[in-house]
Order: structure tokens, then sequence, then C-alpha cells
């Protein structure tokens, strides 16, 4: 996969606009990197920080050509440019997303956004609704399923290699809020003071945070939607309000069996993202901690390690791939395949044509509907005590 095919499909780069990610930012390098990996998109343009003198300033910093003071600027003077953005990128707090995304689509921009789409469901249905009406294109950051092997579970599946799918396995840990940092507001980091904060964050930190990554990782590799769930949502510390931790036990739409868990309280945990699914002859089984191997399992065999590179991998795995076999491939690789896969929408929608089967699997705007309305579905199962069901999409 590389610039090739935005390339003969554009005959130049697609034009990004930035929204978020000043200097001090965390996820910001992180986006831009990924955009520049496979050399699809030119930034050509951005909005950094909601404060205007900041924003101009690492405009300046970073050597984007183009700094504005607020969206609707950038908007404004982009559109009367024959060389104007195609597309924003959206890296800023959860409360933001849909005010940005939805005045950019409004504009007949394409749009990459952070996850969750929005805080809340009826937000994020009205997003993904104006851009099919606008006809843009609207995906989602969750870069987990940009790893090579993570796809390579996917098409595994997909392709009947572990037969008829039984039981699904997904954790995402981090040990981030194992102490009551609550205690000393004072020394909480902005980047994380915002993330608790309900009226920014949403009404989960958990499951807004690292839980839709959780739920779109098991959609995405089993290829089905979790339909409902038996949840216990809440915080672990005593004194805190903030949701720290979720488990859940759930059913996706083929009867197949799963569980989740999802917690900042796992101390020691370094991100520990992992997923295992069983079907009637076998399984697979993939950890972000060994992100370049999948172990493929069957009954009374050995335990198949296929590896990042090799050319006997299905066609998508095999897209997500940079380098040979050997040679590691991680994080910000994955990031740039959602960011890739965008840039490829973009451009045939611009010049008309059709994109890359493959390319259309990038999470998109009804991935984040979906998103939260699992999070609404464990927050009524935590309250009752009951299963709730995740209610439909579309």
């Amino acid at each position: 996969m590389s610039q090739a095919a935005v390339l003969n499909l554009l005959g130049r780069r697609v034009r990004l606009g930035l929204v978020g990610g000043a200097q001090g930012s965390l996820i910001g390098p992180v986006h831009r990197t990924a955009a520049r990996l496979d050399d699809c998109f030119e930034i050509a343009a951005g909005v950094f920080s909601s404060n205007a003198t900041r924003s101009l300033e690492s405009a300046a910093a970073f050597g984007i050509p183009r700094g504005y003071a607020d969206i609707a600027s950038m908007i404004s003077a982009e559109k009367a440019r024959p060389d104007g953005i195609d597309a924003v990128a959206i890296m800023t707090p959860n409360d933001s997303h849909y005010d940005y995304a939805a005045a950019a689509l409004e504009a007949g921009l394409d749009v990459i956004c952070d996850k969750p789409l929005t805080n809340d469901f009826d937000s994020a249905q009205a997003l993904a609704l104006k851009a099919r009406e606008k006809g843009r294109i609207l995906s989602l950051t969750h870069n987990y399923s940009g790893y090579p092997m993570v796809r390579e579970a996917r098409a595994a599946i997909e392709a009947g290699e572990i037969g008829r799918l039984r039981l699904v396995n997904v954790r995402y840990v981090q040990g981030s809020l194992a102490k009551y940092v609550e205690a000393e507001p004072d020394k909480i980091s902005s980047r994380v003071k915002w993330r608790l904060d309900a009226a920014k964050g949403g009404r989960s930190h958990v499951l807004g945070d690292i839980g839709t990554h959780a739920h779109q990782l098991m959609s995405f590799v089993t290829g089905r939607r979790i339909t409902s769930v038996l949840a216990d949502v809440g915080p672990s510390l005593p004194g805190r309000t903030t949701h720290d931790t979720a488990q859940i036990i759930l059913r996706l739409d083929d009867g197949t069996r799963g569980q989740m868990l999802v917690s900042k309280v796992a101390t020691g945990a370094q991100n520990v993202v992992a997923i295992e699914a069983y079907g009637e002859e076998g399984g697979v089984y993939w950890s972000q901690s060994d992100a370049n191997d999948l172990r493929v399992m069957r009954a009374n065999r050995g335990d198949e390690i296929r590896t990042r590179g090799l050319p006997s991998l299905h066609p998508l795995a095999q897209r997500a791939t940079r380098l040979p076999v050997g040679h590691p491939e991680a994080f910000f690789e994955a990031f740039a395949n959602i960011y890739t896969d965008f840039a490829e929408l973009v451009a045939a929608r611009i010049a008309g044509s059709a994109p890359d089967p493959l390319a259309s699997l990038t999470p998109d705007a009804w991935t984040g509907v979906d998103g939260l309305a699992f999070i609404d579905a464990c927050l009524q199962s935590t309250e009752t005590g009951t299963w709730a069901d995740v209610r439909p999409v579309e």
C-alpha cells in the first residue's frame, strides 16, 4: 500500500487541514506522523488550539503553511483557494467533535476524527446522516484495526478457517488511573483532566476512552455486531466517581458469546490490548505486545504463528504491510493504515471512482454510532442489573 493509488486517482496528494493537536499534545504527533507516513497527504492548513495565539504558534512550529485562529476561518479561507483543503482531521476533546465535523461536512469536506465520534448516540447518528446526505467520507481513527495481523485475524475468520464462531474475548487494560489522582487535582495534566470531566469526555470515561476501541476491535475481527450486554461499569477506587473499569458479558448477532474487560486501574499494565476468538475448528489470538504475529490454533494440531510480511497472508493483511518479514511494524504504522485507507476513499470520491473494497473496511461514521449505542446499553445494564439490548443502528 502506498501513495500510488491516491496519485493515480487525483494526480496529487489529498490536501488535509488539522483541527487540534497543538504543541504538547499527546495524540497530535501521532496523527501528523500517520498522515505523512505513506505520503498520501499534504498537510496544508490547521487550527491547532481554541486559543488563537497558540494555534498560530503551533502552525509555525510544525511548519504548516497556513495556520488559522479558528475552524470557521480555516473553512472559509480554504474554500476560496484553488488549492484549498479536501479534508480535515479532528483530534480535539470529545465534546467538540460534533461541531467541528458538522461544520466541515457542511462545507463539503471529508472528515477523519478521533474516537468516540461524539459523546452521545443522537449527535453521532446526526453526523453519520449528514455525511451520507453530503456524500462525504467520515472515518474514525480506531487504529487497532489497522494492525496487519488484526486484519489477518478478520480475514481468517471470514474465510472460515476456524469454523463457525463460538466465543470471543477482548481485553484493553492499563494502569493510568491506578492511583487516586483526583486527590491532587492541580497535578492532573490537561490531557487527562478533560477526559475525567463528563461534560467533555462523556458519561463513562473508561468506555468512551478505551471501551469504544475494544468494541470496535471485537466487531472488526469477528465481522459481527454486539447486540446485547450484561455489564458492570463504574469506579474501582474509594471516593472516585469517574468510571475506570467495565466488565461485560455479551452476545453477538449470530449467537456467539463474548466477554470484554476494559480498565484503567490495572497497576503496571502497559496498554494490554488483546483479542481471542474461537470457532468449531480452531481459534485466533492477537496481542499488541506481539503485534507482528497472529497465533492460529486448531484442534489436535500444533499452533501456527503467522508473521506480518509473509506472502501467504490474506490480501487484507498484505495491504496493511510495508516492510519485508523480519522488520517490525507497530503503533504508528497501524494508525497510518487508517489514514491511508481514508486518503484512498477521499481520492476515489473526488475522482468519481470506486475505491478498493479493502479500503472501505476502515472504521466509518456508523462504526462510531454503534460504539455510542454500545456504551448506552452497558450503562443501562449496569443501572438495572440485567441484560440490555444494543439499539439498532440505521
